[in-house]
Order: C-alpha cells, then structure tokens, then sequence
C-alpha cells in the first residue's frame, strides 16, 4: 500500500495522508468523507489529472476536486535562505543549524525534517511511513519558529548530544524519559546509552540498602502474629536504634555498620548474618540465634543476653574477633568454637556459658564471672582473668 497526501482545490490548504489501496475509486471515496465533498477528481501539483491507481507514488502530494478542472496551488516548495532552524518545543524555544540536526543522525526524525534544504511556503510536510504524522514541522508559532510537542527539558540534552556527542543532563533529568525522547526523536545512537543508563540505575536502586523508615513501615503494616522476613535483605549502614525487632527473620542479612543501641532483638533469627562494625550496646538479645554470625569489630557493651525463663542465645561459631562486650549479660549463651580473638569480654557475666572450643588468644576476660562456664578445649593463650570475681578452677574446666 502507498500514502499519499490530499489537499482541496484552490487556496485552502488542508491536506489529510491517505492510504491507497486497489482502487481509485476507494481512495476518492476516503476523501470524499475527509473532506464532506462528493469527490471526483484527482490532479498533480502540476495540474496533471490522475484516472489510474497505478500511476502514484509513496507520499505523492494530490488534490481533489468535485468535478471542477485544477484551480492551482497556493502550496509551493521554496529552498529556505538560513542554515539556521528555531523550535518551539513545549513553548520553549531552541536555536541550531540544519547540519547540528542532520550530520550525527542522518536518518533521524530531525533530520527528515529538516535535512532536505527544502522549505514549504504553506506549511505542510509529506509524512514518511516511519515518521509520526502529529510531528509535522510545519505548524509554527506567531514569530514563525517550527512547533513540536514534547518536553523542552528532555528535549534540550539530546540536542547538545546532537551538537557535539556527548550525553550531559542535569542531575534532577530522568534517563527514563531521556530514552523515550530519544526513541521518539529516532536517535539511534544515543539509545543504547540511555539503556545502560537506566538498567544501572534500576539496579542500583534494588541494590541500596533500606533504611530506617522502611523497617518502620514493615513493622506497622505487619500483624503481630505474622513472622516479618528481613531474610537476606541489605540494611547496611541503617540507624535502627531503639525498635523493638523481636522475633524478625534476619538469616543472611547485612547489618553491616548499623546503628542497633537500645534495640530489641530478643528471639531474632540472625544466623550468618553480617553485623560487622555495627553498634549494638545496651540492646536486649534474649534467646537470640546468631550461628556463624559476623560480629567483628562490632560493639555490644552492656547487652543483656540472659533470657529469665531459661531460653539461652545461641552464638555458637559466631565471629566477635576483636569485638567489645564489656559489662554485657551472657549468662548460659552458646559460644562453642566461636572466635573471640582480642575481643573485649571485661567485667561480663558469663555464668554456665558454654566457650568449649572458643578462640579467645588474647581475650579480655578481667573482672568476668565464668562460674560453671564451659572453657573445655578453649585457645586462652595470652588472655587475661584478672579480678575474677570467682575463681577459675581450670582443671575442671580446661582439659
């Protein structure tokens, strides 16, 4: 199928694409509904009148009659006098020459626009089959720049792209809507930037670590009686101090470097959970699971581990390798083959709390209470117990 463009007789220039099918006689009954005419002729811009379907051409530029012979057109192609072009795109103007609009993407929409060198005197443009007929250049405002509707803001970026190569935006401009005017504008080479683009961004989002509002948000919309699953999700670096997290899932979290002061995490699951370098002082952690946990380097002075109804925290394999529990409660915890190397354990109470196995090369255990603690097998090479506040029966405790 062909298209071509109709225009009524005379001086009236309101041209309509049509498609042509297997017959004249269709597509002079198209126009004849278009136009609100019974039409019967159909004649060249030279005059030349048209009796068989086969004789035009893709984006032929027509005019019909109802019956009458070709009056002539007052629509004219003229070669334009400036290399200069003026768009009004969404009320905002923009300058630039036909080259800037042409030379870097040749088969661009721009470019067919405006790359032929050719003006019309009566506004009108053939329309392409790639080409969207609502972006016709040929409407223009009162001081005669060519008017396109579509954002000025994301508009302006790819045209300096178009100037010299180089994709620069303000930081507050979408790439999102960048791609779509680039796709809408044919730029071709431009698009895959702007896909990248915004697949980075789009995984840098889902890669960001939730924050503090949004462990809030879960907490108020998640019914009490309903397990909350922070499984393997990313909260590095939050400030989660002083909320009360009891019993949510945080297997394989990241933790890292968080905020936790005052919190309770009592009954949390946090196995293999890293909460290195995170500050966890004064926080409850009744009954809390943290097997194979990593606590390097974190502080957990002052918290109270000791569940009263018997249920004890098990740590068992945690790293706390150079970590600072002073003055904390462990009384019963499990800490069977966990690493405590250089860690801080001063003045903690540890009664019955199970160490067979631990790392504690150079542990501070000064000031503790290791009363029926389990040391079987522990590394105490250059700890210290002094103060103890019981003695250290190490024949019954160390084998």
């Amino acid at each position: 199928m062909k298209r071509v463009v109709l225009f009524r007789n005379g001086t009236e220039v309101d041209g309509k694409v049509f498609l042509v099918t297997h017959s004249l006689e269709d597509l002079l009954t198209s126009a004849s509904v278009k136009f609100n005419i019974h039409a019967k002729r159909l004649f060249t811009s030279q005059g030349g009148e048209i009796d068989e379907v086969k004789l035009l051409r893709d984006d032929d530029v027509l005019y019909v009659s109802e019956g009458e012979d070709f009056l002539g057109s007052s629509v004219r192609p003229v070669k334009c006098t400036s290399e200069w072009v003026v768009l009004n795109v969404g009320g905002r103007r923009f300058s630039t020459t036909r080259s800037t609009l042409v030379a870097k993407e040749p088969s661009s929409m721009l470019a067919r626009m405006f790359g032929s060198g050719t003006c019309w005197k009566v506004s009108f443009l053939v329309v392409s089959q790639s080409m969207p007929i609502g972006m016709m250049p040929a409407n223009q405002d009162p001081e005669g720049a060519y008017l396109i509707d579509r954002s000025p803001v994301y508009f302006e970026p790819i045209l300096n792209y178009l100037r010299h190569g180089k994709l620069v935006y303000d930081t507050n401009v979408s790439p999102e809507g960048l791609l779509e005017e680039a796709r809408f504008f044919g730029v071709e080479s431009l698009i895959p930037q702007l896909e990248n683009l915004v697949s980075q961004m789009h995984r840098s989002k889902d890669l960001a670590p939730l924050g503090r509002r949004d462990v809030i948000n879960a907490l108020i919309i998640t019914p009490y009686t309903t397990e909350l699953r922070f499984q393997g999700v990313n909260l590095a670096g939050s400030d989660l101090s002083r909320l009360d997290l009891r019993y949510i899932n945080f297997k394989y979290a990241c933790l890292h470097g968080c905020r936790i002061m005052g919190a309770n995490l009592s009954w949390c699951c946090l196995e293999r959970a890293d909460l290195s370098h995170s500050q966890l002082d004064g926080a409850q952690l009744l009954g809390v699971k943290m097997l194979c946990a990593n606590l390097e380097g974190a502080s957990l002075r002052s918290c109270n581990f000791e569940d009263p109804a018997g249920n004890r925290a098990n740590m068992e394999s945690v790293n706390l390798k150079g970590a600072n529990l002073e003055g904390s409660n462990m009384a019963g915890v499990n800490l069977r083959v966990a690493t405590l190397k250089n860690a801080n354990l001063q003045n903690c109470v540890l009664r019955a709390a199970v160490l067979a196995g631990a790392d504690l090369e150079s542990c501070d255990l000064s000031g503790s209470d290791l009363h029926e603690a389990n040391l079987r097998g522990a590394n105490l090479k250059d700890a210290a117990f002094e103060l103890m506040l019981t003695p250290l029966h190490m024949s019954q405790t160390i084998r």
